[in-house]
């Protein structure tokens, strides 16, 4: 039986189910080497630009340390990570990849004209004006939105200047994502992965040319560079496939497509609201933690910011794959595979859990040896790194949440339509980080923080993955529990086993080494003896490297 969608871009059938038929029927099929080699590639330029990022951060730290003044760029800071979040991570790319993926199954229709380019003409000139607009609102109210981020700042004008550079990211941001979400609903990874790598190299520039003379502005103004080099990076693989036009297929496969794929539409607003209103609902934690921070001592903001920079890492790194399988998902509700749709879903699942969870063991376990490697140098002193390994084995706890999240609302706006139950786990999530942090921060501190950064994210990954079968596709919510609980009990004895061992060598680099090892062979034998299927590709890429490296060297 085929599925026929209902009117609309990918929506879901209202009946029961079932697969259209075997993918290798289907040109639009991706094959598993395509998705190993993109992530590849998307997780190979990730990671170096998450090492620049690390430079980054240690050049900030080096150059500025932990105290005032750090403190005032970071709160401009906000600008950028909002942005990137809105324009770039979480935001346009739910709401354009859905609508370029139905323009592009559209476009194999062989319809008149070409609706990915004038999906591009009728969305573009609109984004770029509002875009101007909201930088030029933020330049202007940059005194009075430094003063509300961090009340508690003995000097706001350090604070107001960065943040008057950091505005121009918002244009620079938002086309940089334009061009990311476009590339991505053609199945286009490298320029949209290698964004990172040239924005942190050109804010390291800044900081080290400038430095001297600006201070912490320099960062600054390496924040406004680095955005528009994203944006340059990526126009010249964008132009080369907005003047491709795919060949119209012949009369019976023309008239199987004109069946499956829904009619083209004009994005809704609707899509656009809700999207923006869950990632700015997402990326409000941090002005939470920014806002109880900036009451505590000088320092603490810097403090949670590098703590976490670094427990980030593994959730970025887990999230690769669903950067790459996100335009596959949403191309496949576009011509109506909702079973094909549902199985990557539920494999995302699996594997990024996996990922997520031992880099979640790593990390606790050695966070003092990993601080004071990164940043343990310069105007960053011992109690610098005391303090931010604490905060960084507390918000580790809440990166398993924060990558389920990452997965999960992927699937809620792939079928390109307005969903406004994220929205709600998101506001849920918030209200919750907002009570515990209040409740804690005069306590505890920026370990307090922390907490209730953790408690907060995993309490909307728990009513996300609870209203998927209602809000969203009809995952197997109790296989997926069940899944994830075999790597949870890896990493709970993997964690142990590491700390351990990394406290016995004197040094960090020993500690570290001896840390990481012991995490990665407990966790790994355990997750494998538990069954966790995702531990089962990644060990199987590993043996077919080793195989290949192997033949190379003997041959």
């Amino acid at each position: 039986m085929t599925v026929t969608p209902s009117p609309g871009a990918g929506t879901l059938p209202s009946g029961p189910v079932t697969g259209p038929g075997p993918e290798a029927e289907d040109p639009t099929a991706v094959s598993g080497r395509f998705l190993a080699k993109a992530t590849l590639v998307t997780a190979s330029l990730s990671i170096a630009g998450s090492l620049l990022g690390l430079v980054r951060d240690q050049s900030l730290a080096r150059l500025f340390g932990a105290g005032s003044e750090t403190d005032a760029f970071l709160v401009a800071w906000t600008v950028p990570e909002f942005a990137a979040t809105l324009l770039i991570e979480d935001g346009l790319a739910f709401a354009l990849i859905p609508a370029f993926s139905l323009a592009l199954a559209r476009r194999a229709q062989g319809v008149p004209g070409d609706p990915v380019r004038s999906l591009v003409a009728g969305t573009l000139p609109r984004l770029a004006l509002g875009l101007v607009a909201v930088s030029t609102l933020v330049i202007g109210a940059a005194p009075y939105l430094a003063g509300a981020l961090a009340p508690g700042l003995a000097d706001p004008r350090p604070a107001t200047d960065c943040m008057r550079l950091t505005a121009t990211c918002v244009l620079s941001f938002g086309l940089a994502g334009y061009c990311s979400a476009v590339l991505r609903a053609h199945r286009r990874f490298l320029a949209p992965a290698a964004i990172y790598v040239i924005y942190n190299t050109g804010i390291i520039a800044a900081m080290f040319l400038l430095g001297g003379r600006l201070g912490v502005r320099s960062a600054a103004v390496g924040v406004s560079v680095g955005g528009f080099l994203m944006v340059a990076v990526q126009l010249p693989p964008l132009c080369r496939q907005l003047r491709q036009r795919t060949r119209t297929p012949s009369g019976g496969r023309t008239r199987a497509l004109c069946d499956s794929v829904p009619p083209e539409r004009p994005m809704d607003p609707g899509l656009v609201t809700t999207v923006l209103l869950f990632a700015l609902c997402r990326q409000s934690q941090v002005l939470i933690e920014r806002f109880l921070a900036s009451t505590l001592p000088a320092g603490s903001i810097s403090h949670l910011n590098y703590a976490q920079k670094v427990a980030q890492i593994p959730m970025s790194l887990s999230l690769m794959l669903c950067t790459v399988t996100f335009p596959v998902v949403a191309r496949a509700l576009a011509d109506g595979h909702v079973e094909r749709a549902r199985g990557r879903v539920e494999r995302d699942l699996a594997l990024t859990s996996c990922l997520v969870l031992s880099g979640v063991s790593a990390v606790v376990a050695c966070a003092p040896q990993i601080v004071q490697l990164l940043f343990q140098r310069g105007a960053f002193t011992a109690q610098d790194t005391a303090a931010t390994a604490q905060v960084l084995r507390v918000y580790a706890l809440g990166l398993l949440g924060q990558t389920l999240v990452g997965v999960l609302i992927r699937s809620y706006f792939s079928a390109g339509r307005p969903n406004w139950y994220p929205v709600g786990a998101m506001t849920v999530g918030i209200v919750v980080t907002s009570w515990i942090g209040a409740a804690t921060v005069h306590s505890f501190g920026v370990a307090g923080i922390a907490a209730a950064n953790a408690v907060g994210i995993t309490t909307t990954a728990v009513l996300l993955l609870t209203g998927m079968r209602r809000h969203s596709m009809p995952v197997r919510t109790r296989r997926v529990l069940a899944e994830l609980s075999r790597p949870l009990r890896a990493a709970v004895v993997a964690t142990a086993c590491g700390a351990f061992t990394a406290s016995v060598p004197g040094s960090a680099a020993g500690g570290l080494a001896l840390g990481l090892l012991t995490v990665a062979v407990v966790f790994g034998l355990l997750a494998r003896a538990l069954g966790a299927l995702g531990v089962t590709p990644v060990l199987r890429s590993v043996r077919t490297a080793t195989r290949r490296h192997a033949h190379g060297l003997f041959r």
